[in-house]
């Protein structure tokens, strides 16, 4: 697409954000909601708002050349993806469940599941694509350096004698000759019996003609039905119904290849563009300073001498020149504007409001102890108030505000019929640079003009015939004073440095700790794999199950997203890590085979991160003793804060927390039982480090201590049937095979009920192999094929799948949904929401009850 295009893109996304924002900014919207489902509800709709502007802006960014307004682009980007991940926690302190469904939502809307996927940001990898090349080329040099075996298990040849493989080849050739033979047998044979049927006939009475009118019958039939079922073919890939075969996507003349080749040469010319612009902020920031510094020096001086004179004609003494905590000469102007002139012409009045806006402050303080004594049960139940549920105020909306307010004074009624190239802007330089320079000189000028105003009043001083001993003293005790003062400062800089953890590792090189993390096998590879390659059907029924009170079970299009709501998007903006809300800590649990690694490897492929291992079986013999499990954890904190984002890995998350360890475990699962919770704790927003743990049976844990180490539980269930028809038919295409109309998918994503992922991809694998890829033409897929390879894998059983809801609901987050559920339960008689309006009504009566008493 052109430059314009995505420029009105822009400019449609920005209109969506400004409706938005006003719609948040709303009275209605403010106002507290009783009823939990229509709050939730008006969070949905501006959550799934702010999904299609950030998919948007998401497009432009990665698209758009210019490199000014990339950076404008940038902000607006950050703050809507932050928003986003406000909504989500305050979905979930609203539903108490991480996977919500917006079927209902959607339909009101006219929106597909697919207008509302949420796209990982390409430059989370695009701008740290240098970094992150040289830390894989540092590992895999280690790994050529200290892991040869390795790289030899790959290039390992089978190794026999001459005479082996001479009597290997002879058997073979036998065999095929033998099959040859075997065939020419068969045709003989058969020519023979034909010869013999007719001979027995004897010589055809049908006359010519009629035998012609046969064959030309039967042929035109046969030809006619083969052109009837390509029209029908035609028809069905035209209109969507069926995948064309004839021109695949990967090949290079198909349009989505010429789509992907076009971005990608306009992310070579962003980059072409980038480097011009940070090569301009320089010269042309030079030849301001060259061009127009001199008359900007002449030009302060020249207003700082008439200060001078004023004041010394309004007080008869020199002024004291502001030092450069206060601003320097910076300060003097804004005086003169009358910024700072306001307060102290208010005098007793502004004193009064100082004092009556500290009543305010007092009497809010008491409002919110009131608030907080009242709303006491509502805080179990979501955080809610009598009142009822509001939204917390964004962080992020300011941000996004100042942004649009950018693009609309600079960027959208701006003339670029010049710039077609969409290269920078100079004026705009020049404007920001010219501060720069300004700033700069002001420095260079208040030096010289404290040392002006020193010798005049020095002058006037020996005019008047006063000593300058005393002012000499007086200097000195300044400076003694000065010193003294430095000397605290000093000291607590060292009480400040007393209290930080010393560094075991502070001769050593980021490379080096680096290095020996690779080499001990506690940094390691992960395989280069997509979110959207962890493929599932979005669940259309979520909302109308739970209207009827039953609890849906996710799809694994909500584990997707629910993934990447918590571990990409955070991770992928160090603006966004700080603002939004914090996760430190996620637990996958899931039965085996539901992809759970495969997310861990996607989080790190998205964001370009560090993978360290934990897991017990991992450093079970690494660093042993206490004094090396302090050396691990140092290394693995260090290394993470300072090469960020870093995932950490935990798998087999329950053996740490493990209630009996079991005899013939020697892994020592509990070594990280004591310091893990602990470093989780002390995780600032500013750290973007997470950790990710895996379970296959996470009730063998005790649930407490699993809870307060993960902040967040993802529960991955076994695939609906939407999900397996998707997958398999995924796969098929994936692995070189084509969707045949024998081939009945639907039959064989009912069969498959019980079979996770991984097992759908084993059995896909088994059937599609080299040899039976090369036959389709002639022999087309059928379900039968498949169901062999499945019928040798234990499936996932519902008891399996019940044992892991069970043990959901005793985590915090499950025991408030069952809470919430009993609750609607009971309130069914009296509509919605009102057996909790009850409920607090009956608390306002004993405490009001209990304050007469007092009385």
């Amino acid at each position: 697409m052109s430059h314009s295009t995505y420029n009105i893109q822009w400019n449609e996304a920005q209109n969506h954000i400004k409706e938005l924002l006003e719609y948040e900014a709303a009275p209605e919207t403010q106002k507290p909601e009783t009823d939990r489902v229509s709050a939730f509800q008006t969070a949905a709709v501006i959550y799934i708002k702010y999904i299609q502007v950030f998919r948007k802006l998401e497009e432009c960014y990665y698209q758009i050349v210019h490199p000014q307004k990339r950076i404008v682009l940038k902000h607006v980007l950050d703050g809507t993806m932050g928003r986003l991940l406000e909504l989500k926690n305050e979905m979930v302190n609203l539903e108490f469940s991480e996977y919500h469904f917006f079927d209902d939502v959607l339909s009101d809307m006219k929106l597909t599941p697919a207008d509302i996927e949420i796209p990982v940001p390409r430059y989370f990898t695009q701008d740290n694509e240098k970094d992150i090349k040289d830390r894989m080329k540092l590992m895999a040099e280690t790994l050529a350096k200290y892991r040869l075996d390795e790289t030899s298990d790959k290039k390992e040849e089978i190794k026999m004698s001459l005479e082996e493989a001479i009597k290997i080849i002879q058997v073979h050739e036998r065999a095929r000759q033998g099959c040859l033979r075997a065939k020419f047998m068969r045709e003989i044979r058969a020519q023979e019996e034909r010869e013999k049927m007719l001979a027995m006939q004897g010589a055809s009475t049908m006359d010519p003609d009629v035998a012609s009118t046969i064959i030309q019958k039967v042929w035109k039939g046969y030809s006619q039905r083969n052109k009837t079922l390509k029209l029908r073919e035609e028809e069905l890939i035209f209109i969507g119904m069926q995948p064309g075969s004839d021109t695949p996507t990967h090949h290079k003349d198909s349009p989505v290849s010429k789509v992907s080749k076009r971005e990608e040469e306009r992310v070579l010319i962003q980059a072409q563009h980038e480097r011009e612009y940070q090569d301009a902020l320089v010269n042309i920031k030079e030849k301001i300073r060259e061009a127009e510094g001199p008359d900007i020096k002449e030009n302060m001086q020249d207003q700082i001498r008439q200060w001078f004179i004023e004041t010394r004609d309004a007080t008869g003494k020199f002024p004291d020149y502001p030092s450069d905590d206060e601003g320097g000469s910076a300060a003097i102007f804004k005086t003169k504007n009358g910024e700072g002139g306001e307060d102290g012409a208010e005098g007793e009045g502004g004193k009064k409001k100082g004092k009556k806006g500290k009543k305010k402050k007092g009497e809010k303080k008491e409002k919110k102890k009131k608030g907080k004594k009242k709303g006491g049960k509502g805080k179990e139940g979501g955080g809610d108030d009598e009142e009822g549920f509001k939204m917390v105020p964004s962080m992020f909306i300011p941000g996004i505000e100042e942004a649009s307010s950018t693009y609309e004074d600079i960027w959208k009624h701006r003339d670029e019929t010049e710039n077609f190239q969409q290269k920078y802007d100079a004026e705009l330089i020049k404007e920001l640079k010219r501060g720069e320079v300004e700033s700069e000189i002001r420095v260079q000028v208040d030096d010289l003009m404290r040392q002006e105003l020193k010798n005049l009043k020095a002058a006037i001083e020996r005019d008047k015939g006063k000593k300058g001993k005393k002012g000499k003293k007086s200097g000195k005790k300044k400076g003694k004073k000065g010193k003294k003062g430095k000397k605290g400062k000093k000291s607590g800089k060292k009480g400040k440095k007393g209290k930080k953890a010393k560094d075991i590792t502070a001769g050593k090189t980021i490379e080096s700790l680096y290095e020996e993390l690779v080499k001990e096998g506690i940094l390691v590879q992960y395989p280069k794999v997509k979110i959207s390659d962890y493929m599932g059907e979005y669940s259309y029924l979520g909302t109308t199950l739970r209207q009827a009170n039953i609890e849906p079970m996710p799809s694994l299009s909500d584990v997707r997203r629910v993934i990447t709501e918590y571990g990409i998007l955070p991770m992928g903006s160090q603006t966004v890590h700080e603002t939004a809300p914090h996760v430190k800590s996620i637990m996958i649990a899931g039965p085996h085979g539901t992809g759970k690694r495969m997310l861990v490897n996607a989080i790190c492929s998205e964001l370009g991160a560090n993978l360290i291992d934990l897991t017990a079986e991992n450093i079970c013999g690494r660093y042993p003793g206490k004094a090396g499990l302090t050396m691990l954890l140092h290394l693995v904190m260090k290394v993470g804060k300072l090469l960020q984002p870093t995932v950490v890995y935990i798998g087999n998350a329950e053996k740490t927390f493990v209630k009996k360890v079991p005899k013939n475990d020697m892994s020592d699962p509990k070594r990280l039982k004591k310091e893990l919770p602990k470093i989780i704790k002390k995780l600032s927003p500013e750290d973007r480090i997470l950790f990710v743990g895996t379970s296959l049976t996470p009730w063998d844990a005790d649930v407490k201590s699993l809870c307060q180490c993960y902040q967040k539980i993802v529960l991955i269930p076994r695939p609906d049937y939407a999900s397996r028809f998707l997958l398999f038919k995924e796969l098929i295409l994936r692995n070189g095979g084509r969707l045949a109309p024998t081939l009945d998918l639907s039959s064989l994503a009912k069969i498959s009920d019980g079979y996770t992922p991984g097992h759908i991809i084993t059995a896909v694998k088994h059937v599609l192999t080299e040899r039976r890829v090369q036959q389709l033409h002639r022999k087309p897929l059928t379900a039968l094929e498949f169901v062999t390879p499945l019928a040798r894998i234990d499936p996932i059983y519902k008891e399996e799948e019940e044992q892991f809801k069970k043990w959901y609901s005793k985590t915090p987050l499950g025991k408030k949904r069952a809470k919430l559920k009993a609750e609607e339960e009971e309130g069914e008689g009296g509509g919605k929401g009102k057996s909790a309006k009850g409920g607090k009504k009956k608390g306002k009566g004993k405490k009001k009850g209990k304050g007469k008493k007092k009385k």
